[in-house]
């Protein structure tokens, strides 16, 4: 079977390792080829290409590149050639409206995805595009606007002829198929009970039943089956405000979630809205505003709504919130329903990423927390092995690492790059400090990494 599917692909323009989505293949960061144990100006440099800003992540598709950018108001999709980073065409896409963003958010934040013979592209600002390899538009799906006064991350992602996109926000949460052929809408789940988040799929294929969909959501790992968007599993133990993508290995998904406040245990617990309202509620109105709210606690922060008070639902968010405490979970998949008591098989509660999606590789797990502290974990049981600092590279990292040829590449917010000997005992090989800031994470692709800073897409590797 592997040799016909590796020949269909190849059929079809692609390679084998091509880097189709986030992350790559199923959002696992590990590329099949190799590449470069130094990079720089100086070092494997193939090209460079300057670029408007972004923090979309390329993606590679048979000779295409794919990314996203946001230009003043215009947001556009481009397409470089992969052998010599020449811009093939820019395709602007229409803006809606100008939402909220984060300060280290970005309006070209989530990345495309290709099935080799087009790209797809989501805009939190818009919604859904499709072209083809030489830019023209197959349709388009508006959509939102979306209540994340965070702006969107999520990324889309392809799986059994079905385009997947999770938009989950503080009100009107759901999960999305669309056909990609023509944007019409398959199925679509609502997610209501989810609030704010960020992550995008994974895809788990077990050898009995059917494939899943995993997202990590707001205190809550889920499955949903591909073929109709049915809730299959879940696991609870996340924290409130998930930002990376589940990562499958085997027989297990670990799943990871950090937000500020999560770091120590509630210092108290607060009654059901019920039983608080008659103590608090001096107006009466069956709400809680700012002036009944409990000291040192802020209305807007579980204001789910805008409307400027707490009702019923808000004060459950809040008091999940309370309690929520950040994690990494490893789940023993091909459970079913509710299965936090029997498939969880270890938690990890330190030096977690706020950010950056975890890494697997050769049965070490890798997180690189802000400032620079990268951890090892026996993936089996859970066991820190090491963690240490990547000497230069001491910023925030919105960038997840990715792997291949026994190398693992990071990039912090500054654009220091840092290339690491794999292993339990990591050991830094080399490090690179572009001074160009980056929050996206590189794609690896016969032997190349293509490599976005803010200013430039750079291709390292060995000259043709």
């Amino acid at each position: 079977m592997r040799p016909l599917l590796l020949l269909m692909t190849l059929a079809a323009g692609l390679s084998a390792g091509d880097w189709l989505q986030f992350r790559g293949p199923n959002a696992a960061g590990v590329a099949e080829s190799g590449a470069p144990a130094e990079i720089g100006p100086d070092r494997h440099l193939v090209w460079k290409t300057p670029l408007p800003p972004g923090h979309s992540s390329p993606i590679v598709a048979g000779e295409r590149i794919y990314l996203t950018t946001v230009e003043g108001e215009a947001l556009a999709t481009v397409a470089l050639d992969k052998a010599t980073g020449k811009i093939l065409w820019k395709r602007e896409a229409p803006r809606a409206r100008v939402s909220n963003t984060h300060k280290m958010n970005n309006a070209a934040a989530p990345t495309p995805v290709s099935d080799g013979e087009g790209v797809y592209v989501f805009f939190g600002d818009y919604g859904l595009l499709a072209y083809d390899a030489d830019g023209a538009e197959k349709w388009r799906l508006p959509m939102g606007p979306f209540h994340n006064e965070m702006g969107v991350g999520t990324s889309p992602i392809l799986a059994d002829g079905k385009l997947i996109l999770t938009l989950d926000s503080d009100l009107g949460s759901y999960l999305l198929a669309v056909d990609p052929a023509n944007g019409e809408t398959l199925w679509r789940v609502d997610r209501s009970e989810f609030t704010r988040g960020f992550s995008t799929p994974a895809v788990y294929r077990p050898d009995a039943g059917p494939a899943q969909v995993i997202i990590p959501g707001a205190f809550q790992l889920t499955a949903y089956a591909v073929e109709d968007g049915r809730k299959l599993w879940w696991a609870n133990g996340l924290c409130w405000q998930t930002k990376t993508a589940a990562v499958l290995a085997g027989d297990k998904v670990f799943a990871h979630c950090w937000a500020a406040g999560g770091d120590r245990p509630p210092e108290k617990t607060y009654p059901d809205f019920a039983e608080a309202l008659p103590q608090i509620d001096a107006n009466g109105d069956g709400a809680v505003e700012q002036a009944e709210f409990y000291e040192g606690q802020k209305v807007n922060a579980f204001d789910l709504d805008g409307d400027g008070k707490l009702d019923a639902k808000d004060w459950r968010y809040f008091q999940a919130r309370n309690l929520s405490q950040n994690a990494l979970l490893a789940v023993r998949l091909g459970g079913s329903g509710d299965v936090t008591d029997t498939h969880v098989e270890w938690t990890f509660n330190k030096l977690l990423p706020n950010v950056a999606t975890p890494l697997l590789y050769e049965g070490v797990l890798y997180m690189v927390k802000d400032g620079g502290i990268l951890v090892s974990l026996d993936a089996e049981t859970g066991r820190q092995i090491k963690a240490g600092r990547l000497t230069g590279a001491l910023g925030k990292y919105f960038a997840s690492p990715v792997a291949a040829d026994g190398k693992l590449y990071l990039l912090d917010e500054t654009g220091a790059v840092t290339v690491v000997k794999a292993g339990g005992e990591w050991e830094i090989l080399s490090s690179w400090a572009s001074g160009e800031g980056g929050n996206a994470t590189p794609a690896i692709v016969d032997g190349r990494i293509y490599l976005r800073t803010h200013e430039n897409l750079y291709c390292f590797g060995e000259a043709p």
